[in-house]
């Protein structure tokens, strides 16, 4: 048995947990930009609190994810409490685990979802230094009013563009959650980004 069995336990109080970190994931969803609170790191867990029980909360036997740094605890550990398999295609996951935007896909490799059934796309978890102090954005749309006002750090300006091509493409389109910490920020497929001037 590998050390992340002996040692790294799931969700205390499972269901309880469970419970807590969707409520907070899919409120961080239904208002984009908005900071919400998951819950600490887990004992012996190599992955932030917030994404450690995010994956534990949503995944099951069939849900498969795919996982940018291809770390065999964390894929053993997250297999053994949830049954969730790992996919070496992007297209192919119901859930991806990046921290670095810079080597990622792009999100027009990951699964979009049909016009028919826009569901069966890629929720990406992407775990960043902080949800605060990068350069600002403008993020409109459904569960925002007006406008709000976000600076991601550790996101290139570059990614901002696929964003557009990806809310471009609704219904079909991948949907973001970022992370950090304990703390999630949702980026559903609805919401429109337009960079400031000089960003």
């Amino acid at each position: 048995m590998s050390a992340v069995h002996a040692m790294a336990a799931g969700l205390p109080d499972a269901v309880s947990a469970s419970q807590q970190a969707f409520r907070a994931v899919m409120d961080a969803l239904a208002r984009p930009g908005q900071i919400r609170v998951i819950g600490p790191a887990l004992p012996d867990v190599v992955l932030g609190g917030a994404s450690a029980r995010l994956l534990l909360s949503l995944c099951d036997e069939e849900t498969p994810v795919w996982w940018q740094d291809a770390d065999a605890r964390l894929q053993s550990w997250l297999q053994f409490h949830t049954g969730a398999r790992v996919t070496q295609r992007p297209n192919d996951a119901s859930f991806a685990v990046l921290s670095l935007l810079d080597e990622a896909p792009a999100l027009a490799d990951f699964a979009l979802g049909s016009s028919e059934s826009p569901e069966f796309s890629t929720t990406l978890f992407v775990e960043l230094p902080a949800l605060h102090g990068g350069p600002e954005l403008e993020w409109r749309g459904p569960g925002i009013e007006d406008v709000q006002r976000v600076g991601l750090m550790g996101v290139p300006s570059w990614f901002w563009s696929q964003w557009q091509a990806n809310h471009a493409a609704f219904p079909r389109a991948v949907d973001i959650v970022f992370t950090c910490g304990d703390r999630v920020m949702g980026l559903p497929r609805t919401t429109r980004v337009r960079r400031l001037e000089g960003v």
